[in-house]
């Protein structure tokens, strides 16, 4: 009976640490700085990093800060920019480099991480 329960336990926490992997969710606060893209126009790709990087597009990504927060959507600022720009939040693509190399980074297409690795889609 212990030894099944043991198993049991192990069993939940990979599941749950799969699904935490697979669905990343970054937490943004007003206020925090964040690496996104600087495409012009509308940006399709949308990436939001903790780590400065490129985006899928070629462009280097500029330092950006959080002006505003609702469900699904971050509102950002950066230097140079005219008006806040509102990116996603729901993940299409998203690294998965583990605890050690977080780099938070979410995209709207499919690209490079900051430390190179391929993103990977994002299981809904």
């Amino acid at each position: 009976m212990k030894k099944a329960v043991i198993i049991l336990a192990v069993l939940i926490l990979a599941l749950v640490t799969v699904s935490l992997a697979a669905n990343p969710k970054p937490a943004f606060k007003i206020g925090n700085e964040v690496y996104v893209c600087n495409c012009p126009g509308d940006c399709p790709c949308q990436t939001i990093s903790k780590q400065a990087g490129k985006c899928p597009c070629g462009t280097d990504m500029v330092k950006a800060k959080v002006t505003g927060t609702v469900k699904g959507e971050v509102t950002l600022m950066a230097a140079g920019w005219e008006k806040d720009k509102v990116f996603s939040t729901e993940a299409k693509f998203a690294c998965n480099c583990g605890p050690k190399h977080d780099c938070g980074t979410i995209s709207q297409k499919a690209g490079k991480c900051p430390r190179g690795k391929e993103m990977k889609a994002v299981k809904k």
